[in-house]
C-alpha cells in the first residue's frame, strides 16, 4: 500500500526486452533509498513494482504485457521523470489516500491554468471510471493523492498547489501528457458491496 504521497523524482534509464515483456532501470533521483531490499514495492508514477535489482542509485523492475497496456509504462520515452513512492510502513503517517498501485486506466492533461499561486489542473478520465469520482473526493493521479475539486461527463479538476508542483513530475509535463489514473478504494469496495447486495436480495 502507498499514501500517494510522492517521496522522490527519478528518470527512467533503460528499458530491456525479456521473454515478451520488459525490465525496466530507474534512476532513484530525490528518493530516499537507504534499507532498501529484494522483493520490495515501489510506486513508479502510481504503479506498484517490485524491486528485483538494485544499487546505490538506481532499481530494476519487471513489468507484465498487462502492466505496460493499462499504463502509461508502456510508452515511457527513454529519460522521462517519474513519481516515486516506498510502500508505507505500518508507522508511518496516512498523509494523502490509501493507494494500491494497481492503475484503473489511463487518463490525460487537458488544461493547465494559473489560480494565484496554484495551478488548476483538468484531466481527462475514461467514461468507466468517472462514476467513481466525486467531487472532494479523492484521485490519484501519476501516483499523487489529489482532491478533486470538480467532475462533469469528460473528466475531473483538481487544484496544484506550489510544493505538488516542484516536487513531482507534474513540473516536466503539459497539455496533451497521458496520466496513470487510480480511483479511490473505497467507491470501489462500496460499489462491489451494493452489487452483491442487489444479487442477495
Amino acid at each position: 500500500m502507498f499514501t500517494g504521497i510522492i517521496e522522490g523524482v527519478g528518470r527512467l534509464t533503460a528499458r530491456e526486452a525479456r521473454g515478451g515483456d520488459v525490465r525496466f532501470t530507474f534512476q532513484v533521483g530525490s528518493l530516499p533509498f537507504d534499507h532498501v531490499s529484494l522483493g520490495e514495492s515501489i510506486a513508479v508514477n502510481g504503479v506498484c513494482l517490485t524491486v528485483v535489482a538494485f544499487d546505490a542509485a538506481s532499481f530494476q523492475a519487471d513489468a507484465s504485457n498487462e502492466t505496460l497496456a493499462l499504463t502509461t509504462l508502456g510508452t515511457l520515452e527513454s529519460d522521462a521523470m517519474l513519481n516515486l513512492e516506498r510502500a508505507m510502513r505500518p508507522t508511518d503517517r496516512l498523509g494523502g489516500h490509501l493507494v494500491s498501485g494497481h492503475v484503473d486506466g489511463i487518463g490525460r492533461v487537458l488544461a493547465i491554468e494559473p489560480d494565484a499561486r496554484a495551478q488548476r489542473w483538468r484531466f481527462a478520465a475514461p467514461a468507466h471510471l468517472l462514476k467513481y469520482i466525486a467531487k472532494k473526493g479523492s484521485i490519484c493521479v501519476d501516483g499523487v493523492s489529489l482532491t478533486v475539486n470538480a467532475v462533469d461527463g469528460e473528466g475531473f479538476e483538481v487544484a496544484l498547489i506550489p510544493h505538488t508542483v516542484a516536487h513531482t513530475r507534474f513540473a516536466h509535463i503539459g497539455v496533451g501528457e497521458p496520466v496513470n489514473l487510480e480511483v479511490d478504494l473505497v467507491a470501489r469496495y462500496v460499489e462491489r458491496l451494493l452489487a452483491a447486495r442487489e444479487v442477495q436480495a
